[in-house]
């Protein structure tokens, strides 16, 4: 295993110390070798989501791991939120690849933020942001496993129907030791607030109706 690696196993052993589910990985477009790869760290800070997570320890690396974004293939379990996409966007990587899509998070794996997020805020429904554009493209692997060769699909469908499962266990581990609103490790989403159209405003000098 050359510098900079992590070998698959030592993947898996990170969701078992911290069954975070959620997970990306930085592949070598060359070899298919792993780069890095890490998992959702939300309940430590809102921010490290598992693609924001992963690529912060790339850039931890001494520079002379590191290789060309161009070079990258990024891989993520779930299809990244607009927080992740706008990460992999800045980081300069042409593409990714995910597994779960945001139905898939909202319906398997109770986690509906991703979506709520684009319609609130970006008014997009489900699927409707540019997959295609000048900065990458996305990439969904079960739509790739339904158009491959004949010969291939029906082990990558089982492969495909096993990791689900696998995924489905994790998911529910995750979701009963995650923090609820009592601990300060809780995500602190305001999505079911109501907005008030009379914001009341501290300047420093006194308050006003906004």
């Amino acid at each position: 295993m050359r510098p900079g690696t992590q070998s698959k196993g030592s993947w898996f052993e990170s969701f078992t110390q911290d069954p975070s589910t959620p997970g990306a990985a930085m592949l070598n477009k060359k070899d298919l070798s792993t780069i890095i790869a890490g998992t959702n760290q939300e309940t430590l800070n809102p921010l490290f989501y598992a693609e924001v997570q992963t690529i912060n320890s790339y850039y931890n690396l001494k520079s002379e791991q590191h290789v060309d974004p161009k070079e990258v293939l990024f891989l993520a379990t779930h299809e990244p939120c607009t927080l992740c996409s706008s990460a992999i966007t800045w980081a300069g990587f042409d593409n990714f690849y995910y597994f779960f899509s945001h139905e898939d998070s909202r319906d398997s794996f109770q986690i509906g933020h991703d979506l709520n997020i684009l319609k609130e805020v970006f008014k997009h429904d489900p699927g409707e942001y540019a997959r295609t554009n000048n900065y990458w493209t996305s990439y969904c692997i079960c739509d790739l496993i339904e158009n491959c060769d004949s010969s291939d699909r029906y082990s990558f469908n089982q492969r495909a129907t096993s990791l689900r499962g696998t995924y489905q266990k994790l998911s529910s581990q995750y979701q009963q030791s995650k923090g609820q609103l009592s601990d300060p490790a809780y995500i602190p989403l305001n999505y079911s607030r109501t907005p008030s159209h009379q914001t009341i405003v501290n300047t420093g000098l006194g308050s006003f109706n906004q």
